[in-house]
C-alpha cells in the first residue's frame, strides 16, 4: 500500500521537483525547510491543543520527505550526505510530533497519555537506532511490524481526527498500539541481528 502511495507521490511531485530545481532550490534546502515546518506544526500547535491545525501543517511539510528525494534523483545528486541529512532530520521531525503531544498532555496532567507518548517517542528512536547500528556493523535490520511511515501515518491521522472532535480514546488506543508495536519491532531487530552475528562464517 505504501509502495503504491510512493509511486503516486512520485508522479504528482515530479513537476514541482523540476520547477524547484529550475529555480536553483537544492534538495537539502527542501529537507531542512520541511523539517522546520513539521517542528512548527507540532511544537507550535500541539501543546496548545490545536490538533487539527497542527496536523494539517505537518501533513503539508511531511511531503517534503518525498519531494527532496525526487529532486535529488532528477538532478543526479543522490548522495550519502543527502541520505544522512534526510534520516537525521526525520528523527527530529518525529521527536517534535510526539514531543508536542507530550507537552500538551503534561500540561493537562494526563499521566496515561504522557506515558504512552513518551513510550512512542523513545521506542520509535530505538527502532531507528537498531537499524542504523546494525548497518554500521555491516549487517541489516530492516524487519519489524512498525516501520517509521506506518507510525507517522497512524499518529497523524488519529491526532487530526481528535482535533476534529472524535473522542480522545482513539488517540489513546493508537498510541498504545504504536508503543507495543515499536517494542516488538525493537525485539525483532535485535533477534534478527543476533542471528546474523552468530551465523558461522562461510
Amino acid at each position: 500500500m505504501l509502495d503504491r502511495f510512493r509511486a503516486l507521490a512520485t508522479r504528482v511531485f515530479t513537476p514541482l521537483a523540476k520547477l524547484l530545481l529550475s529555480w536553483g532550490v537544492s534538495p537539502d534546502t527542501v529537507t531542512v525547510l520541511g523539517t522546520l515546518g513539521v517542528c512548527v506544526g507540532a511544537l507550535g500547535f500541539y501543546p496548545n491543543h490545536h490538533f487539527l491545525a497542527g496536523t494539517l501543517i505537518i501533513a503539508v511539510f511531511v511531503f517534503s520527505d518525498t519531494l527532496d528525494g525526487i529532486m535529488a534523483r532528477a538532478a543526479g545528486k543522490s548522495s550519502s550526505w543527502g541520505a544522512f541529512l534526510d534520516s537525521t532530520l526525520d528523527r527530529i521531525g518525529d521527536a517534535a510530533i510526539f514531543g508536542g503531544l507530550l507537552l500538551y498532555y503534561a500540561k493537562v496532567q494526563n499521566h496515561l497519555m504522557v506515558n504512552l507518548t513518551l513510550a512512542c517517542l523513545v521506542l520509535g528512536m530505538l527502532v531507528s537506532y537498531a537499524r542504523a547500528r546494525a548497518e554500521g556493523l555491516g549487517m541489516t535490520a530492516n524487519v519489524g511490524i512498525a516501520e517509521r511511515a506506518d507510525r507517522l501515518v497512524a499518529v497523524l491521522v488519529a491526532t487530526g481526527l481528535v482535533g476534529m472532535g472524535v473522542p480522545e480514546v482513539l488517540l489513546t488506543v493508537v498510541l498504545a498500539v504504536l508503543a507495543v508495536a515499536s517494542l516488538v519491532t525493537v525485539v525483532q531487530r535485535i533477534v534478527f541481528v543476533r542471528r546474523q552475528a552468530l551465523r558461522p562464517a562461510a
